[in-house]
């Protein structure tokens, strides 16, 4: 099984994404690989679910839309309303048919990169956190102290993490993903549901 090539993936995204989005998609590329080495998770997985995880980012909704019905991809109500939220769905479709990616875990960590999901793999937890804390993220509350401790307690970001996402949606009145709520369950439990 040939592994898709990170040089052309990245050129892609340069090309695909807009300048604003490649930087961000280099910043969770990277995170993600500084925090594999540091987890022991497979390096060159993370570098390719980081550089993909927003490869649908800059699609039109209208565009994501299409490319759900076309290939039968199920659309929750909480995507139906904010069809923004499409692009890991639809760039995890991507990441299989139109980069070559094989791997079920780059594409769950693509998939889940948003949302996550209760018992999540270790390379879905580094897309997770590393689209969360990459360089280029300015604006969420408690970032420098998550950032160090996603390099001492994975899952203690996350929560941390999580819990400020659920915070920021609750506060400014936007629909949450049942996903997004069940995910900081999961892990706030010690990982029970």
């Amino acid at each position: 099984m040939k592994e898709p090539d990170l040089k052309k993936i990245r050129k892609a995204m340069e090309k695909e994404l807009d300048p604003k989005r490649y930087e961000h998609t280099l910043g969770v590329a990277y995170t993600a690989a500084s925090l594999a080495m540091c987890y022991g998770a497979n390096l060159n997985s993370a570098l390719i679910a980081g550089m993909l995880h927003d490869c649908a980012k800059c699609l039109s909704n209208e565009k994501k839309i299409s490319i759900c019905k076309k290939h039968n991809l199920p659309i929750n109500p909480a995507e139906e309303k904010n069809p923004f939220l499409l692009h890991a769905k639809v760039g995890s479709y991507l990441a299989s048919k139109k980069y070559g990616v094989t791997d079920p875990d780059i594409l769950n960590a693509i998939l889940n990169h948003t949302t996550g999901r209760p018992d999540m793999s270790l390379l879905e937890k580094i897309v997770w956190l590393s689209d969360y804390i990459e360089p280029g993220r300015k604006q969420a509350p408690n970032l420098p102290e998550i950032r160090r401790i996603a390099f001492e307690d994975l899952d203690k970001a996350l929560i941390m993490a999580l819990e400020n996402t659920l915070s920021y949606l609750k506060g400014g009145n936007m629909e949450i993903d049942s996903m997004t709520q069940k995910t900081y369950d999961f892990y706030k439990n010690g990982g029970n549901v």
